[in-house]
This record gives structure tokens, C-alpha cells and sequence, in this order.
């Protein structure tokens, strides 16, 4: 019994609708294969993002990280080098906006495939339409949800965060069921024609790919209008301008007055002190009452201590060089001012903590908290901050004190401090 017509109804489904001259295995394979490399990357990079977000946070975890990522649980979030979440965000977010021409070319060269007719022909071609729907649903998915949270806009009304982690577990098995299929594909289209044959030769860059049936090349291609050397020269400038525009939030340096299109690069990087916020102390409702003179840290362990900002700025400071980094790809490295979260722990009686909870003064309704493990109270060069380049903290940055823990990401770096309670400890 048949299940759909031997002919293909009008439209894209026709063979002769597709008329490109340029398409066809070679240039798929080529294509693949350079977006195989930067969606790894964005994977990898993605992956351990989460890992710093909330994997080794304990109370941070949207997902229980009993049940997540197993390995980097029993190893802890590492606080070396400091800028190791710098780096690995900053990479996620610009390669992951750097690669939107190259797939955006993949899916224009497979374009025919989509509409191959008849939609289904046996189990191997349902395998890999499946495999295809997942594939380019997951990195549209990524793809626009990632850009518009590195933009701080959020029209959707799910999570973000797990919204994300599990399309990219989704992504990611599609992706590798989708390389395994094609594997034997890509083979045959570069040995046929070579690496870069059809690039190197300048007639070749122009003619089409021998046709096959149910393939990619058209039947009756149309007039050459740009060659295959053209269509890579696109898009390497049109990647290359996005790299110029963005990575200059996560880079520095004379990369950074020309991220116009990042949302902490260029002008959009100005802020108190000379670095940007995201959350501001009005959007959090800090009011000078909660901060001002009657303002208190309270220390929980073996004993309860409640210290003001004189006693805290008559203990031992220490200044540190440590970069704070934000989930949407910016970074900025700052000196930091302050307490050791070590000698804090010590001070309560909880020397050698295995977790502090540290909470901020927000009212209710708007708690920002956050959980750190013994290797990031530990670290000498964790600090209770109480000021930034030479300065008190400026309150969009969290005065009157704010944690900040070298490779932790920004968002873990509780602002406007008012608890930290120390569980585990208590060594002499």
C-alpha cells in the first residue's frame, strides 16, 4: 500500500525547484565538517558553563547534581585560573553567534533534502528524519534562546537555564546520531572530489556536482552567479564581523570599544566604576535603610557573630586581581578588596567549612542566595569584597559587601551581603 502519491505535488518537493548550481555533497560535507568543529566547541564549553553555574554549587542546582554530571560533582567547580569561567562562557556565547551564517549555509545547502519526496520511504529514512527534525530544531532552539539571553531579553516564559541545558543534551544526541548516519556520506564527497579540489580550482569553484537522483544537485541548475569561493568568502566576513562586534565584551582590550552589538561591549560597557552590572540595586530594592549605618553581617557556625563594616574593614585585607564574569559572554578584571572568606569562616568558629550560604539583604520575594564548597572558601583569594579599584563599592555593585570567588560566575558572586552561614567546619 502506498502511502503518498509517485508524484511530488507542486512546490518545493519538485525537483526542479531547487536550482542552485552550488549545491550538492561536496560543499554539504565541507560546510558540516566547519560546523561540526565550532557546535563541539559551543557543546563543550556549554557544558562545563553549566558545571560552574550550578553543578558544584550545592543549593545553586536547578537540577540535583546528584543526578547530574557525576564526575564534576565529586571534583568541585576548580577556582584555577581565575578566569577559567571567563573563558568558557566567553567562548559559548561568541562562538556560538559567530557560527549562526555557517548554519544558516548548512540548512540553505541541505534545503532540497528537507523536502525530499516521498517524506518517508523505509525505518533508515524515518531514523534520519527524525534525527533531522531534532537536529535542526535543537540548534534554532539554542541558537535563539542563547542570543536573546546574552541580549538580557526574555520573551519566552520558561526557565531559561533549564529550558537550555536540556535542549542541549537533546541537540547533542541528534547531532551525534545525525554525524554517525552521514559519516559514510561525507567520506565519499570529499575523496571524490578532495578537501578543497572544488575551492583550489577556479572552474571547479563554478561547476556544479555530478547529478544524482533524490540528491542535492539540481536537475537543471541554473546560471553560475557566484562561485563556490564567493560563497565561502561571505561567510567568512560575515563570521568575521561577528567576532569583531561581539567578542570584544568577553576579550578586552581594543576589541572592546568595537562589540557595538554585545550587550557589555562598546559604550553599552560603561557602568559604576567602571564596569558594567546587570542588576542594579533599585531593581533589587535595596534601600539605603538595609545598607546604611544599621547594616550588619551576620556570621553563622559554632557561634553566631554579627560584624559591622568598621570591624570588618579593621580585620586583614587583602586585594586580588580577579575577573568577574557574566552568563551572556562579558567579563571585567577588577582589584578586589577585602576579608578572606576563610578568615570569616575561622571567625564564627567554623574554620575548614565544607559549604557557607551566603545571602543577601534583599527583601523578601527577590532573595538572591548562593552556596559555595570548601575549595571556594578556601582559596586565599576568595573574598568578602568591600571595595573595587581603590573605592567602596559602589551599591550597583553590592556595597556595602559582596563575595567574589576567582572562575565563579558572576551571578554566584552574592551582592549586598547580610548572612553567610558556615556548616561543616568548626577545626581548631
Amino acid at each position: 500500500m502506498r502511502l503518498f502519491p509517485a508524484d511530488p505535488p507542486p512546490g518545493p518537493a519538485r525537483p526542479g525547484f531547487w536550482r542552485s548550481p552550488l549545491r550538492g555533497p561536496w560543499l554539504t560535507a565541507v560546510l558540516g565538517l566547519g560546523l561540526l568543529v565550532l557546535l563541539a566547541l559551543v557543546t563543550i564549553t556549554g557544558f562545563l558553563s553549566h558545571a560552574a553555574y550550578q553543578g558544584a554549587l550545592g543549593h545553586n542546582a536547578i537540577v540535583p547534581f546528584d543526578r547530574d554530571l557525576p564526575l564534576l560533582r565529586d571534583l568541585g567547580w576548580p577556582t584555577s585560573p581565575s578566569w577559567l569561567y571567563a573563558a568558557t562562557q566567553g567562548i559559548h556565547v561568541t562562538v556560538g553567534i559567530v557560527a549562526v551564517p555557517l548554519v544558516l549555509a548548512k540548512l540553505w545547502s541541505v534545503i532540497p533534502r528537507l523536502w525530499s519526496w516521498p517524506p518517508l520511504r523505509d525505518a533508515a529514512h524515518l531514523l534520519e528524519r527524525v534525527t533531522l527534525l531534532l537536529l535542526v530544531g535543537g540548534i534554532l532552539f539554542q541558537l535563539a534562546t542563547g542570543i536573546v539571553n546574552a541580549q538580557l531579553y526574555y520573551p519566552f516564559k520558561f526557565n531559561f537555564v533549564v529550558a537550555h541545558y536540556y535542549g542541549a543534551w537533546v541537540f547533542t544526541a541528534a547531532l551525534v546520531l545525525h554525524v554517525a548516519i552521514k559519516a559514510g556520506s561525507i567520506r565519499r564527497a570529499l575523496r571524490a572530489r578532495g578537501a578543497l579540489g572544488p575551492v583550489r580550482d577556479a572552474v571547479a569553484s563554478r561547476t556544479p556536482e555530478p547529478y544524482e537522483p533524490d540528491g542535492l544537485v539540481a536537475p537543471t541548475p541554473a546560471a553560475v552567479t557566484i562561485s563556490r569561493r564567493g560563497v565561502f568568502g561571505l561567510l567568512g566576513g560575515a563570521m568575521g564581523a561577528l567576532f569583531v562586534v561581539q567578542a570584544g565584551q568577553a576579550i578586552g582590550g581594543p576589541l572592546r570599544p568595537l562589540a557595538v552589538l554585545a550587550t557589555r561591549g562598546g559604550s553599552n560597557f560603561a557602568g559604576p566604576q567602571g564596569f558594567p552590572v546587570n542588576h542594579t540595586a533599585a531593581a533589587a530594592r535595596i534601600t539605603p535603610q538595609l545598607v546604611g549605618p544599621a547594616w550588619r553581617l551576620e556570621l553563622v557556625g559554632a557561634r553566631t557573630v554579627r560584624l559591622t563594616r568598621a570591624e570588618l574593614l579593621a580585620m586583614e585585607q587583602h586585594s586580588e586581581e580577579l575577573p568577574i564574569a557574566c552568563v551572556e559572554g562579558w567579563s571585567a578584571l577588577q582589584t578586589w578588596t577585602g576579608v578572606r572568606l576563610r578568615d570569616l569562616a575561622a571567625r564564627c568558629g567554623a574554620a575548614g567549612a565544607s559549604e557557607v550560604m551566603v545571602e543577601s539583604v534583599q527583601p523578601a520575594g527577590v532573595l538572591r542566595r548562593a552556596s559555595l564548597d570548601s575549595g571556594q572558601i578556601d582559596d586565599t583569594r576568595s573574598l568578602l569584597a568591600l571595595r573595587v579599584g581603590g573605592e567602596d563599592l559602589a551599591p550597583d555593585h553590592g556595597y556595602p559587601a559582596r563575595v567574589i570567588v576567582p572562575a565563579l560566575p558572576g551571578v554566584h558572586c552574592t551582592k549586598w551581603v547580610g548572612r553567610m552561614t558556615f556548616t561543616g567546619g568548626g577545626r581548631a
